[in-house]
């Protein structure tokens, strides 16, 4: 059983006085949803997602080590970068970063030692409402972890990528799905071989063709910040009247969804992933205090979803993250009468009729 104390690192063989990393990474949809955490990023139940391919942050890390005089002066949390959106400074951005680097020093203890200029994009339009935390920390972990392996040239490509989800998860919990993989399960469930609450790992089981090349559009009903952040929505799931019950659902739709990817069965597969969406926005409404995260156009889009899946019996479902947007999932197969039904009928209720298409990816890229 890998622990914490696993990606503590002894001595590194090589040293490095400077140099630059590009990675990209993408976002990623949970089918079953996580919500709710312990300690340090743990998950209260698992959850598997899709790997997303077009929505993703692309972030370039260059490094140069302090001299002797300023690194001698150095104590812990004494990190010195810059940050850079979009090629402009972001100085909001930075105590986020700060807060990453402290929780990741014990696993990462070169980090006082340099100076990092971190510069990021995002495919996706800023402010879209699509969450940019969980494919930006797996940038920046993906890069960091390049510098250790620079460090470390004997480092296998296992501890490589596990290593980057684990420290991903310390910045953002979703993050660390947006390692590796098409289909990643984070948190311990009893009948995934290999998972784990500290870092995602590709699911290993059999997927069905009808799941290769899943496609994702996303709808972008609002825009505007959400009014309850992520981290203040999972600590809500404390003293929740309905938690425990909500944590073992979520073990019993994994479970279900092993036999679904094996099988192939679309309509069991929609069933799970939509009532999972919902779920999800039912705790929200549940908790104390209380909040609603949907707005009428995406309650549209859902009953019109519902509406062209009975009259044309195509497999069409949505999934929502912690917010208004929706996202369409549906085979490849079918993309071109699902599209024109988007076109036709969903887009009207966009924000300034926008919508991303998506499909799955594979995970972070060195560019």
């Amino acid at each position: 059983m890998i622990s914490a104390k696993d990606f503590i690192p002894s001595k590194y063989t090589h040293s490095v006085e400077e140099g630059n990393f590009q990675w990209s990474a993408p976002s990623n949809i949970a089918l079953v949803k996580y919500w709710g955490k312990k300690d340090n990023q743990i998950p209260a139940n698992p959850s598997v997602s899709f790997t997303l391919n077009n929505c993703k942050t692309i972030t370039k890390l260059a490094f140069a080590k302090k001299d002797i005089s300023t690194a001698l002066n150095v104590t812990s949390n004494s990190f010195s970068f810059d940050l850079l959106f979009e090629g402009q400074p972001k100085e909001d951005f930075k105590p986020k970063i700060q807060k990453f680097l402290e929780r990741i020093e014990i696993y990462l203890p070169f980090l006082a030692a340099y100076h990092f200029t971190i510069d990021t994009q995002n495919t996706f339009p800023h402010s879209s409402g699509i969450a940019s935390s969980a494919s930006g920390m797996a940038a920046l972990a993906m890069n960091l972890m390049s510098l250790e392996k620079a460090l470390n040239p004997e480092m296998t490509d296992d501890y490589f990528f596990q290593k980057a989800s684990f420290l991903a998860r310390l910045g953002s919990g979703s993050a660390c799905r947006s390692v590796k993989g098409s289909v990643v399960v984070w948190g311990n469930h009893a009948n995934i071989e290999g998972s784990s609450d500290l870092f995602g790992i590709e699911f290993p089981n059999a997927i069905h063709d009808n799941f290769k090349n899943f496609q994702d559009t996303i709808l972008l009903v609002d825009k505007g910040e959400k009014q309850v952040s992520s981290t203040l929505g999972h600590d809500l799931m404390y003293n929740h009247p309905f938690a425990e019950r909500r944590f073992a659902q979520a073990h019993e739709n994994l479970d279900q969804l092993i036999s679904i990817f094996e099988n192939g069965n679309l309509e069991e597969f929609i069933k799970i992933v939509e009532s999972e969406a919902l779920t999800l926005h039912a705790m929200m409404m549940t908790s104390m205090p209380y909040f609603i995260l949907m707005k009428p156009n995406t309650l549209q889009i859902i009953n019109a979803i519902w509406k062209f899946r009975t009259e044309t019996k195509i497999p069409v479902c949505f999934t929502l993250d912690a917010g208004a947007n929706v996202h369409v999932l549906y085979p490849e197969n079918v993309a071109v009468t699902v599209l024109q039904f988007i076109k036709n009928e969903l887009v009207g209720y966009c924000q300034n009729g926008q919508y991303i298409c998506d499909e799955i990816g594979n995970g972070a890229l060195l560019n």
